[in-house]
Parts: structure tokens; sequence; C-alpha cells
């Protein structure tokens, strides 16, 4: 089951390094603000996003398995159809303890894996939201 309670929620927000899957520099989406906004809050956020070599002064990477820093939280702004991939990409790693779908993304077997593995899972929420309701 989906975490819900503030307290797991806050302590997702308390982790350092966000890897972005679908980050965008098209300014009005909301794969840009909320990024920008995650940084401007002092997150180290790692663009995840195969059409750009760069996003918001920041290097790109294609895949999440291609990121070559520690991360503590995957956030995806992916269609829910994809996001059985990226989870596949996320299990095969060891330094990812939280995975967060954006707003109207849902994928509960993957919810599932992740939680089987021993990691938090978030789904349909925006961490913009949440973070200005419990740390903003």
């Amino acid at each position: 089951m989906p975490v819900d309670s503030d307290a797991a929620l806050r302590e997702i927000l308390e982790m350092d390094t966000i890897a972005v899957v679908g980050m965008s520099d098209t300014p009005g989406k909301a794969a840009h603000g909320v990024p920008r906004y995650l940084i401007e809050h002092g997150y180290d956020v790692i663009p995840v996003n195969p059409t750009a070599d760069e996003i918001q002064g920041r290097p790109a990477y294609d895949s999440l398995s291609e990121v070559e820093e520690e991360v503590d939280v995957v956030d995806v702004f992916r269609p829910s159809e994809e996001v059985a991939g990226i989870v596949d990409e996320v299990l095969a790693r060891d330094d990812v303890a939280a995975v967060w779908l954006q707003l109207n993304i849902r994928d509960d077997d993957a919810g599932a894996r992740v939680e089987e593995s021993g990691r938090t899972f978030v789904q349909d929420r925006c961490i913009k939201v949440v973070h200005r309701r419990l740390l903003g």
C-alpha cells in the first residue's frame, strides 16, 4: 500500500538527492516547475530525460540506470504505462530508498514491487504540494 501518512512523507522529504525522471526545461510544465522548486529548497536534483543534454543547468542522463550519483528518491513525471520499466531500473540499484509518482501517475503492481524490495512508494501525489504542506 502506498505511503500516505504525513510522518512517512516527511521522512522522504528529508532525503537529499532526487532523480527526476521526465524532467523538462519547458516553462509551464510541471516537470519544469516542480524540480525548480526542489532545487530552490536545497535538494540535489538529477535530471533524467533522453531528449536533453542539460536541464536547468544540470547534466541530464538518458536513463536512471546511467545515473552515477547516489540517489535517495526517484520522482517520476512519465505516463503510468512507463512506470514498470522505471521501477525495473530502481530495483537494479542499491541506493534508492523511495519512488514517488507525481499527480495522476499510478501503477499498483509496480508499487507492490517497490514495497516488496523494502523501499517506500508514493503515487498520485505532487511532491511540491506535499513539501509545501509539510515543510514549506
